[in-house]
């Protein structure tokens, strides 16, 4: 996803899942690094101390030599007030932006959801790789159906790539598919299990899938007919970095939407956030050479060539709760006026847990992330019918994601 795309989802599931261990680890290992820490303190201090005595020498020695011309001149004094007040104005200029977004934001995030702005059933929940791989069994099947019983989650993408740079998909990346494809059935006869697809593209950096070579566009469709061909009943794509106004990604998807019709089979999209100001995503891109964003135009032309467009609306950035909350109800608003009625819109939730530029833990919370979209969905389209939420990701859930999800938004 947006949050890590250099890795594979298998690589991230497996360090969260090693998370404890290293806990551990460290705990014991933090006995011994106190003793080196404080040695090094301890010379830092001595390194400091003796660059004081160094400075105090130079002072005093300046001091003789300057004599009585070392004070400023009225002219030396003026200009060091203009340099701090041009300082003072560049700071301005650059924060007040800032703070005006982030004001709007907060006032974004006032105000109560309308009546009915609940699930519609359509729900949807990123599955890692574990559980096509062989590491998951039945039992761990049977819990999964419990975990969604009475819940509004009805799409299962279940991690079966990734992709590789040409195209291909080997096989032996989802050996145990078909055994958990008829599990789930057994369980919740009503869940769809869909193949989640994805690469890094080779939109930043000389290394990645080429969609500007037909033969690997070819290559993925051909994929898709394999997964298809598999069981699963839909094809979800994850491909990032992909940069707005990408018309070879619209090219793919006319080609998979012609496989997937033909089978009667779900074409899902993850979704890059929309300009949050009319092209933003330029201005980024000019900036960082990331542009994160995409046109809210390029969003309406992907929704109209897939069934399910699921945003993704975490790793905002955003400092707090209230910013985040306003930050997705906007993003709300901005994808239902281009995603076709027709397309069912689904909106991320950040079922994990990050402290990294980009992502903050205390701020982009299930809870606020369902409330911006209950006000987004509220004062844009209280009745749209194809709309639902998409939970990121089931291995990095915890307890409190699962009960904000479901006082949130099931009940």
């Amino acid at each position: 996803m947006e949050r890590s795309p250099g890795r594979t989802t298998a690589q991230t599931e497996a360090e969260t899942e090693a998370a404890t261990e290293t806990e551990a680890v460290t705990e014991s290992a933090g006995e011994g690094l106190d003793a080196e820490a404080a040695e090094a303190a301890e010379g830092g201090r001595a390194a400091r101390a003796d660059d004081g005595e160094h400075a105090a020498e130079g002072e005093a020695g300046d001091g003789s030599r300057s004599g009585d011309g070392g004070g400023k001149t009225p002219r030396g004094r003026r200009w060091g007030r203009w340099v701090r007040r041009g300082a003072f104005v560049v700071a301005l200029l650059v924060l007040a932006p800032v703070l005006v977004a982030q004001a709007a934001l907060r006032v974004n995030y006032l105000g109560d959801p309308a009546e009915g702005t609940r699930t519609r059933g359509k729900d949807a929940l990123w599955l890692g790789h574990a559980w096509v791989d062989g590491r998951k069994t039945d039992a761990d099947v049977r819990a999964l159906g419990r975990r969604l019983r009475d819940t509004g989650i009805r799409d299962l993408y279940v991690h079966a790539g990734p992709l590789e740079h040409d195209g291909t998909l080997p096989a032996s990346a989802y050996p145990r598919a078909r055994w958990f494809i008829a599990a789930v059935h057994r369980e919740a006869p009503d869940l769809r299990v869909q193949a989640w697809l994805g690469d890094v593209l080779a939109s930043e950096s000389p290394h990645g899938m080429r969609l500007e070579r037909a033969a690997t566009r070819a290559a993925v469709v051909r994929s898709t007919r394999q997964v298809l061909a598999a069981g699963f009943q839909g094809a979800h794509f994850d491909l990032e970095p992909l940069h707005s106004g990408d018309g070879h990604y619209l090219a793919l998807l006319d080609a998979l939407r012609a496989v997937t019709r033909a089978r009667h089979a779900q074409l899902s999209v993850a979704a890059h956030q929309i300009d949050p100001l009319p092209a933003f995503h330029a201005f980024w891109k000019a900036t960082t050479g990331h542009p994160k964003w995409w046109s809210q135009r390029f969003f309406g032309a992907v929704a109209r060539r897939v069934d399910q467009i699921a945003v993704m609306s975490y790793d905002t950035m955003q400092p707090l709760q209230s910013t985040y909350g306003g930050y997705v109800a906007q993003q709300t608003s901005l994808a239902l006026e281009v995603t076709p009625a027709s397309t069912d819109l689904l909106m991320g939730l950040p079922f994990y847990r990050e402290n990294r530029f980009g992502h903050w833990a205390h701020a982009e919370t299930v809870a606020a992330a369902v409330r911006g979209v209950r006000l987004g969905l509220s004062r844009t389209d209280a009745d749209r019918a194809n709309f639902g939420v998409a939970a990121y990701v089931d291995f990095a859930a915890s307890e409190t994601d699962w009960t904000s999800y479901e006082e949130g938004w099931v009940r």
